[in-house]
């Protein structure tokens, strides 16, 4: 089990645990855990020489043959020793597993590099990317808000050439997004600022996709009911506030370079290609967003991590009045779960609550 309090989503609704007796349980939680330890199959007579089971190499053979009948461990066909399966995984995280609380100088070191960035969300997800990858030693993922959904602050188009201009969009949780758009005629400095104090006085408060549909309704409009200006308003508002894809943030992908299980140079290549597929990532990372806790991917669970046998650890953060978006690690599925999920868990409280933080601090200084 993770740290105390932490909801940890791992087994698929699919499959119910089989019954099995403590002996079973420690047998498979010491393979799990040797597995995780040291990448090489485990042999029974590995497990005959932790003294608690007492029992002889081949009583310890006979209750792998079983736990590999039963699905948790599988038989490497070069090897006399078994690994985990992914219900075996998902067995360890849900039951098997020792509870651990994140070590008081991680919780420090994560606080400590929270604090000392500047109350801006962007480079607060930013720096949180970093220290998943950092503290793991693999890959990170996160999801930042998408910025459909949240609330608008405030707009500003500025001018970048005579028909080019740059429309800025903040919102009230203090993420930015910027869009470069053509315009049909020249429109001066002065008149921009018009439209930027407009569209922010007449439309803060609303989310994007509800500024969006109104936009669309005064398009549907009697074009002769709106003056010049306005018409203008309309039309770079609607082009400057189109959807834009999430942006996905990823560090430490090069670490994983070093892990056995991405030895050849063709693994590494469409290893590298899945971290590119960005579509692919936001789609996996999207289910984390709703819900509560942490969530765990193993293998085939999805399209994500069964290519290379990878688990994705992840949880949303944000909250409830709060823009989410979700973070999590990404790897080979011989992972330290027991270190991960507390580690994950950690970050997106904290992450959360430095974003709460500094939206605050936007609202005192507007």
């Amino acid at each position: 089990m993770a740290e105390p309090g932490t909801q940890v989503h791992s087994m698929p609704e699919r499959l119910s645990p089989k019954t099995l007796n403590a002996r079973d349980r420690e047998v498979l939680r010491d393979v799990i855990s040797m597995y995780i330890l040291t990448g090489e199959p485990v042999g029974s007579r590995t497990v005959s020489k932790i003294e608690r089971h007492g029992l002889s190499a081949a009583s310890i053979r006979n209750v792998m043959a079983d736990l590999e009948e039963l699905g948790y461990l599988s038989h490497p066909h070069t090897s006399a020793g078994r690994v985990p399966t992914r219900e075996g995984y998902h067995l360890f995280i849900q039951s098997l597993m020792e509870a651990r609380a994140l070590p008081a100088r991680e919780r420090r070191y994560i606080d400590e590099s929270l604090r000392s960035v500047p109350p801006d969300p962007e480079r607060l997800v930013a720096v949180t990317s970093h220290l998943l990858s950092e503290l793991t030693n693999q890959a990170s993922v996160v999801l930042a808000p998408a910025i459909g959904d949240t609330v608008l602050r405030s707009v500003e188009f500025v001018p970048l050439s005579e028909r080019r201009v740059l429309c800025v969009v903040v919102s009230n949780s203090g993420f930015a997004d910027s869009k470069a758009i053509d315009t049909e005629r020249i429109v001066q400095r002065e008149e921009l600022q018009q439209i930027s104090n407009y569209l922010t006085e007449n439309f803060a408060g609303l989310t994007l996709r509800e500024v969006r549909d109104r936009l669309l309704g005064m398009m549907g409009e009697e074009r002769a009911q709106m003056n010049d200006l306005l018409k203008l308003a309309v039309t770079l508002a609607s082009r400057g506030l189109d959807d834009q894809a999430p942006e996905v943030l990823i560090d430490g992908a090069n670490m994983l370079l070093a892990k056995p299980e991405v030895s050849s140079l063709d693994r590494a290549r469409r290893m590298l290609d899945t971290f590119s597929d960005k579509a692919r990532l936001v789609e996996m990372l999207n289910r984390c967003i709703e819900g509560k806790g942490i969530r765990v991917f193993i293998g085939e669970d999805s399209a994500l991590t069964s290519e290379f046998d990878f688990s994705l650890v992840a949880t949303a953060y944000g909250g409830s009045d709060q823009v989410r978006g979700s973070m999590g690690i990404l790897g080979p599925s011989r992972m330290e779960y027991s270190r991960i999920i507390p580690l994950v868990h950690y970050l997106g409280e904290t992450l959360s609550e430095a974003l709460a933080s500094a939206a605050g601090e936007g609202d005192r200084q507007r």
